[in-house]
């Protein structure tokens, strides 16, 4: 029973530690409220965010390595320090943008590195094959759900930081809402982070079954090395897939606030915490879904139905109800991603390597994130600049990308069920 109890403390340490994380997604509401007189043009301001979801996934590489180590509780004790330090450095450096890229991009990109790639590998280990998805979906939910909290909050202290200046233009508190937001998070990461504990050597969870032939969760006994997982046709479709979803997904979070001015107006940060809710309550449902019906299933009607969303993105925007509706299903498919590729990691490559395997896998997440934001950024500007290119290119890009995605799902199936095939055959052979 006390281990039972511990494993559903680790769980939810670590959603409580992807819930202060979740800072990231905030930056639809700080981007906002930057100035004119900063002179940021549409590519810069998606710049602090898109390294630091460049950063944030190449550093889950070490961090997995780190956690799968020494364990996860100093790991992502470094991640709260990295992130506080991040945010006040963000804070200190004023309108300068190579301080928010080195602040906010780089310091907290890998602080959310360490933090994240630490809650979700302990969890799913106190736990059999068959709640993976769940758990992984529980834990993650944090991340997603932290604007639910933070985009309010965040516009409380923009506004309660304001000035005015000398030509009467009143100008939010960037700055100081960073510095809040760095000591804050530090200490709540920090405190969390103790209670983050693998299962002792051998544990083997309550219901833990060898898993069936032909199936992924028969991976359960497989420890793939990072290496041999690099010459794996499966990880490179898995790659694809999540480099599609998870930077699309991206794209839409890092435009939330935007999307949401032609009918909400200053009530913009609402299509963020909508969005939020959906990102978190997808990464429960999908991961439960997936348990059920299996990760390639579940990821297919993912990518088909956000394809759909985003479409309807562009039509939707001064209707605030249906914009509400849409970007709440936007952000519950973009959290399906997160709950299923690392259980997808955990079914084909096995938990031994399972920190430093995710971590490699995850590169897919951080390039996403940072090449279509830039990418859609840097088409607003040339709209912005009388280019007669269509605005609302990004949109149908990224709809195409799901797509793709999901015909994709139908090669991972192929590959699993080849792969599996392959395993019984082997094991036949040795019996015989």
């Amino acid at each position: 029973m006390a281990e039972k109890n511990r494993g559903w403390i680790v769980t939810f340490s670590g959603t409580g530690i992807n819930l202060a994380l979740g800072v990231l997604y905030t930056w639809s509401v700080i981007k906002g409220s930057i100035p004119d007189s900063w002179g940021w043009d549409a590519a810069s301001k998606a710049l602090p965010y898109s390294v630091a979801c460049l950063i944030f996934s190449l550093a889950m590489i070490p961090a997995g390595r780190l956690q799968d180590k020494i364990g996860p509780r100093w790991v992502a004790t470094i991640g709260g320090i990295l992130v506080g330090v991040g945010c006040l450095v963000s804070g200190a450096m004023g309108s300068s943008l190579v301080g928010f890229v080195i602040g906010f991009g780089v310091f907290c990109g890998l602080g959310f590195g360490f933090g994240y790639a630490s809650a979700t590998p302990p969890a799913v280990k106190w736990f059999p094959p068959s709640k993976t998805g769940m758990i992984a979906g529980l834990v993650v939910a944090g991340f997603g759900l932290a604007s639910v909290y933070i985009a309010p909050l965040a516009s409380y202290l923009l506004n309660a930081f304001s000035t005015v200046t000398e030509s009467g233009v009143v100008e939010k508190g960037i700055s100081s809402t960073m510095i809040v937001f760095g000591i804050g998070f530090c200490v709540v990461v920090v405190l969390l982070s103790q209670l983050l504990q693998n299962p002792p050597p051998g544990y083997v969870p309550a219901g833990a079954s060898p898993g069936t032939p032909g199936k992924p969760s028969a991976a359960a006994s497989i420890n793939v090395h990072w290496m041999e997982m690099l010459k794996d046709p499966q990880f490179y479709v898995l790659w694809l897939m999540y480099f599609c979803g998870a930077g699309v997904g991206l794209m839409i979070i890092g435009t939330a606030s935007q999307l949401g001015k032609a009918s909400l107006g200053a009530n913009a940060f609402w299509a963020v915490a909508v969005l939020a809710i959906g990102n978190a309550g997808g990464r429960i449902l999908a991961g439960l879904v997936s348990d059920k019906i299996g990760r390639q299933a579940t990821l297919m009607l993912a990518y088909l139905l956000q394809a759909l969303m985003v479409i309807l993105l562009i039509f939707v925007q001064k209707e605030a109800a249906l914009l509400l509706l849409i970007i709440l299903l936007a952000g519950a498919n973009y959290g399906a991603n997160l709950s299923l590729f690392p259980s997808a990691a955990k079914d084909f490559f096995g938990l031994k390597n399972f920190g430093l395997n995710y971590g490699i896998l995850f590169t897919a997440w951080g390039i996403g994130g940072f090449v279509l934001p830039f990418i859609h950024g840097k088409i607003q500007d040339a709209v912005k600049a009388g280019s007669s290119i269509d605005p609302n290119i990004s949109f149908y890009m990224a709809s195409a990308l799901l797509l793709a995605a999901a015909a994709l799902t139908f090669v991972s199936t192929m590959l699993a069920k080849r792969q599996a095939a392959k395993v019984l055959l082997n094991k036949q052979t040795a019996l015989a």
